[in-house]
């Protein structure tokens, strides 16, 4: 990396920032998670070079502007693990995972109330990146929510709570206003509400989401080879004919 950032390096990489850097970031992580998915050990080993990769650019702009360097990256990250892990590196005692959970929110409200300015009490849902996938976040302020008694302790009124905000978006549909604004709003307090559900069934709704896209893909490209196999196109077929065809693939199990 030092040797692409000289002068007499690479241009293309001179003229990177923390800010150009950011979709890299995010694109490298989604490709670890994908070679997980595949479950392809050379592909994650290749993908995890890259994501790490972003981490050194990232310290060696850092140094080269005199904020910090990768040492220093380092460094915190293993401050931070032996502080939050007092029953590892203390004499804290935690039997189960669930102890060690709130014991690691405990010393993270720590930190944020020593960092927070007088005035400005911290919040418990503090610490959930504005970044997160929409899904990602709605689940992990809820768990942040829940984890200070904010939550419903079986999952009857949760089931409730999805028919409800379903017949809410129904009724916004349906009324004479047709406000884009409030059908939005009714539709993501309804996909709260089933980000709630996948929460009290311990599913992630973004993996699950996920896997449900991949499953559309295959489906729907085996759609489109058994037409090209009868010589025609899904512009030019029926939906009876495509119907047919992706109820051919549920069988087989694509």
């Amino acid at each position: 990396m030092d040797c692409l950032l000289a002068p007499e390096g690479c241009p293309w990489d001179r003229k990177q920032s923390h800010a150009t850097l950011k979709p890299y970031v995010v694109e490298e992580a989604y490709e670890v998670c994908e070679a997980i998915d595949d479950g392809d050990p050379a592909e994650l080993r290749a993908e995890l070079g890259d994501l790490g990769l972003q981490i050194v650019f990232h310290s060696a702009l850092a140094r080269r502007d005199g904020s910090f360097n990768v040492d220093d990256v380092y460094t915190a990250i293993c401050e931070k693990l032996i502080r939050r892990h007092p029953h590892v590196f203390g004499d804290v005692n935690a039997e189960t995972a669930d102890v060690v959970l709130k014991n690691w929110e405990a010393i993270k409200r720590e930190e944020r109330a020593a960092k927070n300015a007088p005035g400005n009490p911290p919040s418990a849902l503090d610490g959930v990146p504005k970044a997160l996938p929409a899904l990602q976040r709605a689940q992990r302020l809820q768990g942040k929510a829940a984890r200070v008694g904010f939550d419903w302790k079986e999952i009857g009124p949760v089931f409730a709570k999805v028919r409800e905000e379903i017949a809410e978006l129904e009724v916004e549909v349906n009324s004479g206003e047709k406000s884009k604004d409030k059908i939005a709003g009714e539709f993501g307090d309804l996909l709260f509400a089933l980000v709630n559900l996948a929460r009290f069934l311990d599913i992630d709704p973004e993996q699950a989401l996920h896997t449900t896209n991949r499953k559309f893909t295959d489906r729907f490209q085996f759609v489109e080879k058994g037409l090209r196999e009868q010589g025609t196109a899904p512009e030019a077929a029926t939906l009876e004919e495509m119907d047919a065809l992706w109820d051919e693939a549920k069988k087989k199990g694509v």
